[in-house]
């Protein structure tokens, strides 16, 4: 018992300390988790032979994703990916079989070790891929879509592979597998209710099996979960949401299917459930404790050893198969018309191998397809290949990315051809909004924007707007700042929204500026900049969403109404104090110790005038500061 708390303690300690220096130097958390493992796995000894046991016990953490996955994915999303599930994942998993392939054969190798080996790198990490587009918010870009579709046809592929490798068999390891008999007999013992069964009843089997999942995540789920949350007991709802996934594991693998792909359909089936959410809570940290757990297994269980030894033959396997496969991906990502950075994400996201290519090396050393010594090395460029994946995506991020944006800031400024009563600048989700209100009363606009993306969704829309950087004065010059009556600053960049509205309050005074400020700073510089009119673009809507709670818990409108009325008039008197506290201050020191007291003596203010009626001093009641309109609670009973 001693042992299992210390080598429990060696883990959390690696990823307490490696995880989060990671994430602070960029690198995501998959890589903090596998350098941790290479720490006290190859580099300190201070984990061993039980590595790949724990290793088992983490895939777990996989099967918990899918789920997590499935429950965020309804029946009618999934449909409407079937053409890329099916198309662009199979065509992935066909072209890379054919190419790897067709290099051990040229190698010399027999046909079915050379198939055997291009079904394993073949696939890719769900793991990694999925936590890591997660992380780095990528999951909803087209790029993202595109690799999860991969991802899950890659891992249904996993149960005709499991079906198709015992078939590819060498009789010569069948005979030198005598020293074998040990783990042989440990494989057979293995609990299972398709062993021995002919081909029409496994296929029975198999289709009752998803059959009994659909149907009792349909019908008998929530009958059992609000039996559960009748009980007011937390623990006993977090215990049912880890039984549920567990029993659907475990019935996958009693008859021969894939863990993953069962609890994904679980998920699916469950995505409608109103006790979602709460099963997601449930179970996400279970999950993310043992993915973290399964990603430090696998960088302690690189064998330094054997890649000394083979050291030129395991780099050149790991960085061709990255290669082969981000080629593969990379045509395929033309194909589908997958465009810009989006198809570089695509193609570096998926060229590594996968964690179920230790499942299906193992599955073939059992029956006796791969020899020992060559899946030992394949092992090496498996983990490998998963270790060098958050590298892809650093040089996604820092390299091909920027690239982009570059190419994109790059383009020649469009020519204005006209002039407005209002130019608005910055054509985001805030100027829309604008810009939408203006037209309609008929005003005239002239709408620009320095992102190229932006301004081609706003005319692929039939909106009219001009690609250029406002910061430049010919361009502003060109829109007809001098005859506008109004400009309105609406751009995502702080620093040249303060610069825009600093030039034009300077060569053309009588030109009313109107200003977006993303915080009470960005107001500050705006205001001090000469802005004219500022509006945070959260205030009015924060203002209105605490109104509608304080109505949702009871309050009469009336006063909800009052309440706000009073907060607005005490925050402009509010601000104005702070501006003036923060510009007297010379120093790069704005919100200094005087500001912060200032700020919370206005903040004591605020809640004080909260606690006071309106000028009749009366009672503080629904309608004691005004009568209601007659007929009021009939609009209301409507």
């Amino acid at each position: 018992m001693t042992g299992i708390f210390l080598q429990a303690f060696i883990y959390l300690v690696a990823a307490v300390v490696a995880v989060p220096i990671a994430k602070k130097l960029g690198l995501g958390s998959v890589l903090g988790y596998l350098i941790a493992g290479v720490i006290i796995g190859p580099i300190t000894g201070l984990v061993g032979e039980e590595t790949t046991t724990i290793q088992h016990f983490a895939e777990f953490g996989v099967v918990m994703m899918l789920f997590l996955v499935g429950l965020e994915l309804e029946p009618k999303t999934l449909w409407s990916m079937r053409h890329r599930l099916i198309g662009l994942g199979g065509l992935q998993v066909s072209l890379t079989i054919a190419a790897v392939m067709a290099i051990a054969l040229y190698l010399q190798q027999e046909w079915t070790i050379a198939l055997s080996i291009a079904l394993i790198l073949a696939l890719s990490s769900t793991a990694i891929v999925l936590q890591t587009l997660n992380e780095k918010g990528l999951n909803r870009t087209d790029g993202g879509k595109s690799a999860f579709s991969v991802l899950l046809f890659q891992d249904i592929a996993v149960i005709p592979m499991l079906a198709f490798i015992p078939l590819l068999a060498l009789p010569e390891l069948i005979e030198k597998a005598q020293s074998a008999v040990a783990t042989a007999a440990e494989h057979h013992d293995e609990l299972s209710l398709v062993t021995g069964l002919h081909g029409w009843a496994y296929g029975v089997v198999i289709i009752c099996s998803i059959a009994a999942v659909v149907i009792a995540g349909h019908y008998l789920s929530r009958p059992l979960f609000r039996f559960v949350a009748s009980s007011g007991l937390r623990e006993i709802f977090t215990a049912t949401a880890l039984m549920l996934v567990i029993g659907i594991a475990a019935l996958m693998s009693l008859v021969g299917l894939s863990p993953a792909l069962g609890t994904f359909l679980a998920g699916v089936v469950l995505a409608n459930s109103e006790f979602r959410h709460e099963l997601e809570s449930n179970i996400d940290p279970f999950k993310g404790l043992l993915l973290g757990l399964f990603f430090i297994t696998v960088g302690a269980g690189i064998d330094f050893s054997i890649l000394s030894n083979q050291l030129t033959i395991v780099l050149a396997l790991t960085f061709g198969i990255i290669v082969l496969k981000a080629v593969v991906l990379f045509v395929l990502a033309i194909v589908f018309r997958i465009q810009g950075s989006d198809r570089w994400l695509f193609a570096l996201s998926l060229a590594q191998a996968g964690e179920f290519g230790f499942v299906l090396l193992s599955f073939s050393v059992q029956h006796h397809v791969l020899p020992p010594d060559l899946a030992q090395t394949l092992s090496l460029v498996v983990a490998l290949s998963m270790f060098l994946t958050p590298g892809l995506f650093i040089l996604f991020d820092k390299i091909i990315l920027p690239r982009y944006e570059k190419s994109s800031n790059d383009r020649k400024a469009d020519q204005i051809d006209e002039q407005g009563t209002v130019i608005i600048v910055g054509i985001g989700r805030f100027g829309q909004i604008v810009n939408r209100l203006l037209v309609s009363n008929e005003i005239k606009t002239v709408v620009l924007d320095h992102q190229a993306d932006q301004v081609d969704i706003v005319r692929q829309f039939g909106g009219k707007a001009f690609f250029g950087d406002a910061t430049r004065p010919e361009l502003l010059h060109t829109a007809g700042i001098a005859d506008a009556e109004a400009i309105v600053i609406a751009m995502d960049n702080p620093e040249a929204s303060v610069e825009v509205v600093h030039y034009v309050k300077q060569s053309y005074p009588k030109v009313k500026v109107i200003a977006r400020a993303f915080d009470r700073g960005h107001s500050y510089r705006l205001r001090q900049a000469g802005a004219d009119f500022i509006e945070s673009e959260t205030y009015h809507s924060s203002l209105e969403v605490g109104g509608h709670a304080m109505k949702a818990i009871g309050l009469h409108p009336f006063y909800v109404e009052q309440q706000k009325a009073t907060y607005r008039r005490v925050e402009e008197m509010k601000s104005d104090k702070l501006y003036q506290a923060w510009q007297s201050d010379a120093t790069e020191a704005r919100y200094d110790n005087n500001y912060r007291k200032l700020f919370k003596r206005l903040e004591e203010r605020m809640a004080e005038e909260m606690t006071v009626d309106r000028n009749d001093k009366h009672s503080r009641s629904e309608r004691g500061w005004t009568p209601p309109p007659k007929g009021y609670t009939d609009s209301l009973a409507e």
